[in-house]
């Protein structure tokens, strides 16, 4: 069943064992993040800090991190079985051939999201319990941590900031995190790829501020739903009424123009006027490495609401493992079957937390014609966020994608460097520092399938050593009988 809010989550990952209690003064100044740290890289529990140092609210940090939060998060005992929803929901009819225009054909299963799952306004939510307007906005007042020693001031890291297209009103709804300078500013950190960036940039050219909201906790699939790679019109928020298998209830907000989920813990209401800039950061970034101070658009706070028994959501990054990687994962599992819509030979890929997710992505095709892999690197460039992947290595259907060991093993054995990698040039996430300029550098794709003789290969690929089926049999019932199977703790 969908969740009421960060504390009926909370209670949920309790029950499952998967959330601990701390009940001693702790410091959303660097101490919450310390231990969240420590935490998430050792496969350690989320956590529920009930007496945060300054605030009387309790701080819910971790609570995505680890493979069961995650599928509990999205109503589901695993993410494959969120995948397959949505692989049923895009699959192709048999008969229709697979071309672009039956892939155009399938705009109204697509939509379906959109009739099935649609939000709903509702005239109340308990995310209005409490409001704060006029001098009781105390944005201080919140237990927004600072998460590591660099970090330019307080952030909040597990933002919803709901903007509307000025001209159509339509409604996006992305994660990007929010520095506060004081009880009633913060910073706006909109990247310029970013659809909320472009609703600003629309209201600034008409000289108008764009009304916001920023709501925190809820439901937890909000926030996966934020982070989704969704294609331009499915909104965000019928999205997380398909996971959850029910329609978010959704609620105008007091000040502005805008609808928030009506069971949300926080509501920050508020503006960004046009023209204005205040620097950003610095911050302690998913990269592992800080994002340096820029310019950044200010958001202007008219209204807090709450609901009574509300739970702050935080999350940390930094260098990877962190909580964001489970995430990204099951973004990577749940948009496979999207990914594959438009780039069918697709079997598999991977975006290794290691690489970031926007930095490499390793993918899996069956290979039919000289240039294959190739074609596959440009489809990818050309494919919404991952126009963002620095490295795409193409592997043959036999290797595990999964496996970094069996990658690594295609990679160096099946490549000449100089024949079989390619550079373009291209948009760059911009928090990536070692880009030429901010947003934009070059890419590399490496071409790691077995080469055919029109790729420049005038030789017999040599076969991969394996051992016999029959002897292979004989050798494992003999170990079997001697006790030395491996997984039996003999050496």
């Amino acid at each position: 069943m969908p969740f009421d809010g960060t504390l009926d989550f909370v209670r949920a990952l309790e029950a499952d064992g998967e959330l601990r209690r701390v009940t001693v003064a702790v410091d959303p100044v660097l101490e919450m993040t310390a231990i969240a740290d420590r935490l998430v890289k050792s496969g350690g529990p989320a956590v529920l800090f009930e007496d945060a140092v300054a605030s009387k609210f309790s701080v819910a940090i971790g609570m995505y991190g680890s493979d069961k939060r995650m599928a509990l998060a999205l109503g589901v005992t695993s993410l494959d079985e969120a995948a397959k929803r949505i692989a049923d929901l895009v699959a192709l009819p048999s008969t229709m051939p697979p071309t672009m225009l039956g892939k155009a054909m399938l705009l109204p299963g697509l939509a379906k999201i959109g009739r099935d799952a649609a939000p709903r306004i509702v005239g109340k939510g308990r995310c209005q319990d409490i409001v704060w307007q006029g001098d009781d906005i105390k944005l201080t007042a919140l237990p927004v941590l600072k998460c590591w020693p660099l970090d330019g001031g307080r952030f909040i890291t597990l933002p919803m900031v709901f903007t509307k297209d000025p001209v159509t009103g339509n409604r996006n709804v992305g994660m990007y995190r929010v520095q506060v300078y004081d009880d009633k500013t913060a910073g706006m950190h909109w990247q310029r790829h970013k659809v909320g960036s472009r609703h600003h940039a629309d209201y600034e050219a008409q000289n108008k501020p764009i009304p916001v909201a920023v709501a925190l906790g809820g439901d937890p699939c909000y926030a996966y739903a934020a982070t989704a790679p969704l294609p331009d019109g499915i909104d965000e928020m019928a999205f997380a009424g398909f996971l959850r298998k029910k329609p978010v209830d959704m609620v105008k907000c007091k000040t502005v123009d805008i609808e928030v989920p009506a069971d949300c813990d926080f509501v920050l209401e508020g503006y960004v006027a046009p023209g204005e800039r205040r620097i950003e950061g610095p911050f302690g970034d998913h990269t592992g490495f800080y994002t340096l101070e820029e310019p950044y658009p200010v958001f202007h706070l008219t209204a807090i609401t709450m609901r009574s028994d509300a739970v702050y959501p935080a999350t940390i990054v930094g260098r990877p493992p962190m909580e964001d990687g489970w995430l990204g994962k099951a973004t990577e599992r749940l948009f496979l079957p999207l990914v594959r819509l438009f780039v069918p030979e697709i079997i598999d890929y991977n975006l290794p937390v290691e690489g970031t997710f926007h930095h490499v992505a390793i993918v899996k095709i069956r290979k039919r014609f000289p240039g294959h892999a190739r074609k596959v690197m440009h489809a990818l460039w050309g494919l919404g966020q991952m126009m963002f992947s620095k490295i795409i290595i193409v592997v043959d259907e036999s290797v595990d994608v999964q496996n970094l060991g069996e990658v690594l093993w295609a990679v160096s054995n099946n490549i000449d460097p100089q024949r079989d990698t390619e550079f373009v040039m291209g948009p760059i996430d911009v928090l990536d520092h070692a880009a030429r300029v901010m947003g934009y550098g070059s890419k590399m794709g490496i071409d790691a399938t077995r080469k055919l003789p029109e790729e420049g290969f005038n030789r017999e690929w040599p076969p991969v050593i394996e051992m016999s089926p029959d002897v292979q049999a004989k050798a494992d019932a003999l170990l079997e009988q001697l006790g030395l199977m491996p997984g039996n703790g003999q050496k």
